[in-house]
């Protein structure tokens, strides 16, 4: 069983940062992708943006440039940087983890992120 839990949701004003973490523990394969995807009421879940367990992201086009996903393997944690935010990025941010031997995906019960005056 794998778990993620997330933390560093809030309530920030445009132009703010935040800093999203997520713990992942139980069994798993090293061979992963840990990201973060949002969901705003409404809409789809979409990608935020993804990082290898080498160090390779991605992230979707609305964040290049303000945010930034890292890890640290020793701490099986992923975080997501979050600058200049703007009201369109208020959602639920969830936590997933990639398991590329297993194929499957694992999710945190997200976070809430709400940019507003």
């Amino acid at each position: 069983q794998v778990q993620l839990v997330e933390s560093g949701g809030g309530l920030v004003q445009p132009g703010g940062s935040l800093r999203l973490s997520c713990a992942a523990s139980g069994s798993y394969y090293s061979l992963n992708a840990m990201g973060w995807y949002r969901q705003a009421p409404g809409k789809e879940r979409e990608l935020v943006a993804y990082i290898t367990r080498g160090g390779d992201t991605n992230y979707a086009d609305s964040v290049k440039g303000r945010f930034t996903i890292s890890r640290d393997n020793t701490k099986n944690t992923v975080y997501l940087q979050m600058n200049s935010l703007k009201p369109e990025d208020t959602a639920v941010y969830y936590c997933n983890l990639n398991d590329y031997v297993r194929k499957t995906n694992y999710w945190g019960q997200g976070t809430q992120v709400t940019v507003s005056l």
